[in-house]
This record gives structure tokens, sequence and C-alpha cells, in this order.
């Protein structure tokens, strides 16, 4: 029944793998019209760039088995279900071209995720009904020194798009100052997202001290603007530096990733020149091939350049050492670390006081 109400399946050749996609014809987006087989054939057109992004890192695939119909939803953290989830573990019966690298949560359980190495590997994820992958800054080779530190600007009520743009012009100036080159893209909703490859020699722990420093850095130069506070409620209408998206088992949509909204917007690659004329609904699963086929890839050069994070690591310990400054809350799975402050919403503890 399934085949015959969305399509036969499928066979792909994709560099000589062969890639079988059943239920072609479903819809997936439903505002954009984009079928799953469209989405395939979207990956494999920015085939370069979504392997860059993800090769050799473990992912997390986002699955929407039944596309971005409405009413569905994610499964939740808690356990509440949903049409949709994240599966960490490379299923069962993958193909032998499928590699994995294996990772450690905080909790201190292993999983072995998928570790894309090829454009096929992608579109078999996609099949499986992957709208966004999600890598972990690490490559297989080293799954416990990240490569990558990654600059989260997240809008919250009252800001936009815009001023995300603003808030990552300041902190394209603080890397040139660093002689950094940082890399940005469009997170595929209201938010902005700015890399730095790293020399991965260092641990989770310091790669998120070394988000955190910067971010604050971000928020002495901007504070009517910028914001570190983990807390919703201390936040304001600002732009948030969501510095724990560097902890262990934290991961943001790829470049070239589709994500999971009616339109079928894509977290797309940009260069510094454009940021500020952008509009984020413009990067599509259906506009972003020709972009791409236009101007090029302006990640293109991302693998070229690493930098020393010691610089980001010294503002730390200043900021500890002689700011009195402590460090701040990790995510409410995450084990509880070692000086880290109470994990207790500021308001509530007011309360028991």
């Amino acid at each position: 029944m399934a085949a015959a109400q969305y399509g036969e399946p499928i066979e792909l050749d994709v560099s000589g793998r062969t890639v079988r996609v059943s239920n072609p014809d479903r819809i997936y987006f439903p505002e954009a019209g984009v079928t799953k087989i469209d989405l395939v054939r979207y990956y494999l057109s920015v085939g370069e760039g979504i392997v860059r992004a993800l090769n050799q890192r473990p992912t997390t695939m986002e699955r929407w088995p039944n596309g971005v119909i409405e009413g569905a939803r994610l499964t939740q953290r808690d356990g509440t279900p949903g049409d949709a989830f994240y599966q960490k573990r490379v299923p069962r019966n993958a193909p032998d071209f499928v590699r994995t690298a294996r990772i450690t949560f905080p909790s201190g359980r292993a999983a072995d995720e998928i570790c894309v190495t090829e454009a096929a590997v992608v579109a078999w994820a996609v099949n499986l009904g992957t709208i966004t992958f999600h890598p972990w800054p690490v490559r297989s080779s080293d799954v416990d020194h990240p490569d990558e530190l990654r600059i989260d600007l997240d809008p919250q009520p009252g800001t936009d798009f815009a001023d995300a743009v603003v808030v990552a012009e300041e902190a394209h100036a603080l890397l040139d100052e660093l002689g950094w080159t940082g890399w940005p893209k469009t997170s595929g909703g209201r938010g902005l997202h700015v890399y730095v490859r790293i020399e991965p020699r260092w641990t989770f722990t310091q790669v998120r001290q070394a988000a955190i420093a910067f971010g604050r850095e971000l928020e002495r130069r901007r504070p009517d603007l910028v914001t570190t506070s983990w807390w919703k409620e201390e936040r304001g209408a600002k732009v948030f530096v969501d510095y724990n998206q560097n902890a262990r088992d934290r991961t943001i949509a790829s470049a070239y990733s589709a994500r999971p909204r009616p339109w079928a917007p894509v977290s797309t690659p940009v260069s510094w020149e454009e940021l500020p004329d952008l509009e984020p609904r413009d990067f599509t699963v259906i506009t972003v091939p020709d972009r791409l086929a236009r101007l090029g890839d302006p990640w293109a050069g991302i693998d070229d350049t690493r930098h020393e994070l010691t610089p980001l690591l010294q503002w730390w310990e200043r900021d500890v050492g002689e700011h009195g400054l402590t460090d701040l809350p990790y995510p409410p799975d995450h084990p509880k670390m070692a000086g880290e402050p109470r994990r207790v919403q500021p308001s509530r503890a007011k309360k028991t006081t």
C-alpha cells in the first residue's frame, strides 16, 4: 500500500554505491512541496559540502520518517514520545560502506554512531528519514579532543536575525583581533553559527571554557545586545551566546543540513561580506543547490587553517582569577561538574532561601 501511495522504490547510483530510496513521493516538507526523493537529490547536489561538514565525524541523525507533517513532534529528552527522534546508535543492518565511530556520553555509556565518509552514506541516512545531521565537533581518529569551536548566536524573544548579524559582526572583529578565521552560517532558523577550526589537543571542558570566555568578551563589548546567561529569565531581549553547544554530547545542525520546518530551510554557509543583506528564509532545499553552483562553497577552505585555543583559555583564567567570575551551568541532563555553580533557576533559588 505504501508503494502505491508514495511511489515505487528508486535505486540511485551514488559514486558506484547503490542506494535504495523507498516511498520516494512521500511529502516531507508540505509548504515547499518537497518529497523524500527531492530531499535525497538535494543532499547529493550539495554532496561535497555536506561531506566536508560531516567527514569522519560521529553524527547523530534527526529522523522524521513521515516528514514534517502538521502536528508532528520530536521525541523529548525526558522520553515523551513523538513522531520524530534523534538516533545516536548506528541502525542494525546498515550497509558495509557506512563507517562508525565510538563515542562516550557524559553518563559514561558508549555508542557507535555513523561516521560519514562519502555521499552515499548521506543518501542512505536520508532514506531512513534523516532530515538533519548533527555531527560531533571531533574526528573519529580522536573523539575526546574537539577540532571545532562553535559559537552559537541565538536571538531571544524581542530580538531577531538582524540582531544576530550585529553580534556576528562583533564576533568577526574579535576573531580578527585574535588573528583567527571564522566561518559563519545560518542556523536554518533565526540564529547564526560561527565555526573556528582548532588544534585537536584540548578537552571538551577546555573548549567549553573557551566558548564562555569568547561569549563574555562579546558581552563586555555589547552589553546592550549580548548575554551569556544560561537562565532564560535573566537573558532579556538579547542574543544568547550558547556556550553549552561545546559541551560533550551537544551538537549543532551541520552546514548544508536541512531543518525540520515546513518551508525546508537549510543551515547555509555564507561569507562575512554578504551577512548584512541576508534573509535566512531564502535558503532552502530548493534554492541552495543553485546558489552553490553559482557562487561556490563559502566554506571550501575551512579545513586549511587550525588555531591555537590558548588565548581564549588565558581569558578564561583571567576572568576567574582577576574578575572573580565562575563557571556557568551545564545543560540539565549533564552530570554535575566540578566547579559548576548551583544548577537552580534563580527565581526558584530565591524562594528557597
